[in-house]
């Protein structure tokens, strides 16, 4: 769908960027790093990146950097006895001290090309013994830890039987045995600080700290394959334990294949889901702290190129007694590539990356729903604000608030009608999202302020000095109605700018709760406001018993917070349902979501204007002039030389005009 855009402000901001690309398309200048594509955009050489983040671009004063592919989320793995060394646009891979290649040449590319062995000159010997951060070591301490998995994976008895209970019952004992030996075999040889083995199956690294953490902040990266993991020192140290401590980082290439994302706790059987990383595991001995003081920060890489249209989820494995399966609690995606994924834990434990992809098909029914209910609620919104706007007979503080709230939703059923699905500029798509919230939020704040309004109505009849409160209320309206959506929403863009926007829709993103930046406020106005209700309902009721002169405007008060109550209930209840869009009632939660905001307008409509007595008899009165008008016009056609039967036609026409016919809108 594509719209015309709403806002001066959205447009003046695509203007100028349509101004400075037309401007740098011409020249096609690009930044240092970068090469012209089709003399129309900019993009980075291989191992750079821009610093926009995106691959082409056309702002004149966007840069390339360097990608360090030796830290994460890329973290190069070189294999055994080697490391990775980062050089401008690109890296290579180098023997450790003490280890040199077959070939003698002094760099290879990948693992792949790894033949490190061991050398025994005494200059390399000495070379060894100077470098204490990183020391060459042999993997052979490791090796029986190796042997003890393949020996585990060997035995396809248990696993050939299929029960889900036995194979999540083997896999978290192998989990948990491999954890514990990797970290004995570290703590037995304090000595060696870092041991790393790796085969076709598994990879270990471990480290081992034998003092407190020198730097306040330190923190310890370890790497195995192409995942890595980044812990705090402190969180290793454990404080009171005396002697050293140790953590480790294991990778297994091929347990994913038997514990999959069949074991996903949140699993539907319409979901396409599947691991897409290996199981990594992350301990730290002698004892097995589970919870951290400082989040973890893990990179995992993918097995397949994320797909556009695939949402992952970090999960780590979750073991209950005998049984264990993948869960989402206490682990955050923080971000992704098409490569890595990059999760925060609070918690250690083995980790994998979920990658769920949803059907983007669309149900014709819902389409329909949409585009005929919000087209109609639209029609009956823009009538709602024309006859609070024009009939004299209803202007009040109330009218004022139901006028600013059909303002709000017309603009932003408008804007969710022609741009939520614009998702191709990335930009675009987070400025709309951010409209979005902020016309959502800025219509539930009208709410709030209608019902604050109501009970100082209410309150008008038991308290004398009502008129200062009052004008304080007119005065804090609109700086409270249009104003504070407006700082909730510039928090938000501030946090976390990039949450605004999914790859699907114009709006904001699930990941780390952000949705609570709109749902939050949304459930402490509905809240408030029932409350108010509540209280002006009590109100009237104990004024009712007590006083009979006011009884019209006690049973006034009364209907218009019965008409607000359900207004809250229509406007609030769509975005309950909402939240219910998950499991087996996702799709009747769809249509009643549908259906429900298609009614909005309409209910607005219909019960501020067509049950008022007042607009019905404005109505009326435009109806009548209208006629008398359209009487006099037909009358002055006809002059004094006009035929007899013209002249009866005219008494015909006259008799039955609404001058002597009752206004079937007039109920008074």
């Amino acid at each position: 769908m594509r719209g015309p855009s709403l806002l001066p402000g959205l447009c003046f901001l695509l203007s100028l960027s349509e101004v400075m690309a037309q401007k740098t398309i011409a020249s096609c200048k690009c930044p240092q790093h970068a090469h012209c594509v089709n003399s129309t955009y900019c993009t980075c050489k291989h191992g750079y990146t821009s610093m926009l983040g995106k691959e082409f671009f056309t702002f004149p004063l966007a840069t390339c950097e360097d990608i360090d592919e030796c830290k994460p989320p890329i973290s190069i793995y070189c294999g055994a006895n080697a490391a990775c060394q980062n050089t401008n646009g690109g890296f290579y891979c180098h023997c450790n001290p003490g280890y040199k290649l077959l070939s003698g040449a002094p760099q290879f590319q990948n693992s792949n090309e790894n033949t490190c062995q061991k050398t025994t000159s005494s200059a390399t010997t000495k070379a060894m013994k100077d470098v204490s951060t990183s020391p060459a070591l042999e993997p052979s301490q490791l090796q029986h830890v190796v042997e003890t998995f393949e020996s585990l994976l060997a035995n396809k008895t248990l696993l050939g039987t299929g029960e889900k209970k036995k194979v999540a019952s083997w896999a978290t004992g192998v989990l948990q045995t491999l954890e514990t030996d990797a970290l004995d075999t570290a703590l037995k040889s304090p000595e060696q600080k870092i041991q790393k083995i790796h085969n076709s199956t598994v990879a270990i690294e471990t480290r081992v700290v034998t003092d407190n953490c020198s730097e306040e902040e330190q923190i310890f990266s370890l790497n195995t394959h192409m995942n890595s993991v980044d812990i705090h020192c402190n969180d290793v140290v454990q404080g009171n334990i005396q002697g050293p401590t140790a953590i480790a980082l294991i990778s297994y290439s091929s347990l994913g294949n038997i514990i999959n994302a069949t074991f996903f706790e949140e699993s539907n059987e319409k979901d396409r889901v599947y691991l897409n990383s290996e199981v990594v595991s992350a301990a730290i001995g002698p004892q097995r702290n589970k919870s951290l003081s400082k989040s973890v920060i893990l990179s995992l890489q993918h097995m397949k190129m994320k797909p556009n249209k695939g949402k992952s989820f970090c999960v780590y494995w979750k073991s209950t007694g005998d049984h264990g399966q993948w869960s989402r609690d206490g682990c955050f995606l923080i971000q992704e590539n098409k490569t890595h994924t990059v999760c925060n834990s609070t918690h250690l434990s083995s980790f994998a990356v979920l990658m769920a992809l949803t059907s983007q098909e669309k149900d014709p029914g819902l389409t329909v729903i949409t585009y005929v209910g919000l087209g109609i609620s639209l029609l009956c919104l823009l009538l709602a604000a024309l006859t609070f706007l024009l009939c004299k007979t209803i202007q009040n503080t109330s009218t004022s608030i139901h006028l600013q709230l059909s303002i709000c939703l017309f603009l932003a059923h408008l804007l969710f009608l022609t741009a939520i699905d614009q998702t191709e500029i990335k930009v675009l798509c987070a400025i709309i999202a951010g409209v979005l919230h902020y016309l959502y939020l800025a219509s539930f704040t009208w709410m709030l302020l209608e019902g604050l309004n109501l009970f100082l109505t209410a309150r008008n009849l038991t308290v004398v000095n009502y008129s200062s409160v009052s004008k304080i209320m007119k005065k804090l309206m609109f700086p409270v109605g249009y104003g504070v959506p407006a700082i909730i929403v510039a928090i938000s863009a501030v946090i976390k700018s990039d949450l605004y926007g999914t790859p699907d829709r114009c709006w904001l993103n699930l990941d780390q709760g952000f949705i609570w930046s709109f749902l939050g406020p949304v459930c402490a106005i509905i809240c408030v406001n029932l409350v108010i209700f509540l209280l002006i309902l009590w109100i009237l009721k104990r004024k009712l018993s007590s006083l009979n002169s006011e009884v019209s405007t006690i049973q006034n008060i009364r209907m218009l917070t019965l008409k607000a109550t359900a207004q809250l209930f229509i406007l609030g209840c769509t975005w309950f349902l909402g939240i219910l869009q998950v499991g087996p009632a996702a799709h009747v939660m769809a249509y009643l979501f549908t259906i429900i905001n298609s009614l909005q307008g309409v209910f607005i409509f219909l019960v501020y204007c067509l049950l008022s007595q007042q607009v019905r008899k404005w109505f009326g009165e435009i109806t009548k002039s209208k006629s008398e008008s359209e009487a006099y016009t037909l009358s002055t056609k006809f002059g004094a030389d006009s035929k007899p039967s013209e002249v009866r036609g005219l008494v015909t026409y006259s008799n039955a005009s609404p001058h002597n016919t009752p206004n079937p809108l007039s109920l008074s």
